[in-house]
């Protein structure tokens, strides 16, 4: 990630995508690799514990396998070069048996995103936790509802936020069903070097990781990621969308809402910049930009030039700004100054023309709001 990710990204996220959580995942796919490997019968059981015993990141040095890397395209190769020279000659022929590069940064690209996306849901839970305590507590809070920028009818700010909720808990939904799958296939995505014993070897190894077992490898045919970039993206969105509704609220001139603390400027003392939410936008936007690199590529035949690789930075940043911009919204929220009296106050008399011409005997004019607001915190309970 880029020197700015901390202003970002919470700690705890950006660990969770780090250069150490890849080589960690790395090697625990080559663990399972050898484990797998031995209960199926293909490598002796010395052999897999002792690959195993060198399967701990402490024992790598992670720069030097990074530069290493720059001459094969790949983290994987210059690994499992060294696993060979530390394991010994017994036991060297067995590293790597029977995969490929792209089976163990593909898997390690699972593990990594499944710790990652754990965080990303408990933050968005958080969000929609604070989404439905303001649309409780403000179900009947009437405030102007804005189509194109102008006022337009009455509406309340439960509804609002009742909005929000029901988008966060649809994102968080599909996120919590995304498959992580593990990936092996070998050259070819055959597994021609365990003979008949491809598919016991498989399963074994998914277990071994508590991934899917995929139906066939997905080498080439990028499902696993394409989802969860979707996923992502939508996550983001929701909060974005929060955002900005919270920055257009809070503008001097509108002062419905207001972050508490809001952020200072560096020359205008008066400034209450709302922060949170701006850094929730910027966040969903690199979200969506890396999620397009998740889903915008064919891979050729049975091995990607390029477009494989692409793919790891891509899907780090958006596991890490995805629940920064979940962080960001839930801090928002969290500490959101509502003044009812101000979104009183700026309710325009014309709100109230469409009820007018349609000679309606309701002094609110607030139809459905109060309902929906009940509807979308049944949503939620249920979620939970």
């Amino acid at each position: 990630m880029t020197t700015f990710a901390p202003i970002f990204v919470p700690d705890e996220l950006r660990q969770a995508v780090s250069d150490a959580a890849w080589l960690a995942a790395m090697l625990d796919a080559e663990r399972a690799l050898a484990r797998a490997s031995s209960l199926a019968g293909v490598v002796p059981a010395a052999a897999a514990a002792a690959i195993a015993g060198q399967c701990e990141p402490g024992r790598h040095d992670l720069e030097a396998l990074l530069e290493q890397g720059r001459a094969v395209g790949n983290p994987a190769e210059p690994l499992v070069q060294a696993l060979r020279e530390r394991v010994g000659s017994a036991a060297a022929r067995w590293v790597h048996f029977g995969a490929t590069s792209q089976d163990v940064v593909d898997t390690a690209a699972m593990l990594v995103a499944r710790e990652t996306t754990r965080l990303v849901d408990g933050e968005l839970g958080g969000v929609a936790t604070a989404c439905a305590r303001l649309a409780e507590e403000h179900r009947a809070t009437p405030m102007a509802a804005r189509t194109v920028l102008q006022q337009a009818v009455p509406t309340t700010f439960g509804a609002k936020a009742a909005g929000w909720l029901v988008a966060v808990v649809g994102a968080r939904d599909r996120l919590r069903q995304v498959r992580f799958q593990a990936q092996l296939g070998g050259a070819a995505g055959t597994l021609a070097a365990f003979g008949g014993r491809g598919l016991r070897v498989l399963a074994a190894y998914a277990a071994e990781l508590d991934l899917d077992e995929p139906r066939v490898p997905w080498h080439a045919a990028r499902g696993p990621l394409t989802e969860l970039g979707a996923a992502l993206d939508e996550a983001a969105a929701a909060c974005a969308k929060i955002g900005l509704d919270v920055v257009l609220l809070a503008q001097t001139e509108v002062a419905e809402v207001a972050e508490a603390p809001g952020g200072g400027s560096s020359t205008m003392p008066h400034k209450r910049n709302p922060v949170r939410a701006v850094l929730a936008r910027a966040c969903a936007r690199l979200v969506h930009a890396n999620a397009s690199v998740l889903a915008g590529a064919e891979h050729e035949h049975e091995r990607a030039a390029g477009a494989w690789q692409a793919e790891w930075t891509a899907l780090s940043e958006a596991l890490a700004h995805a629940g920064g911009a979940a962080a960001a919204i839930r801090a928002s929220l969290g500490g959101l100054a509502v003044d009812p009296a101000r979104m009183r106050a700026n309710m325009s008399p014309e709100l109230y023309s469409e009820r007018d011409r349609l000679e309606l005997d309701d002094p609110e004019y607030l139809g459905s709001a109060g309902a929906f607001v009940d509807r979308a915190l049944e949503r939620w309970r249920e979620s939970t």
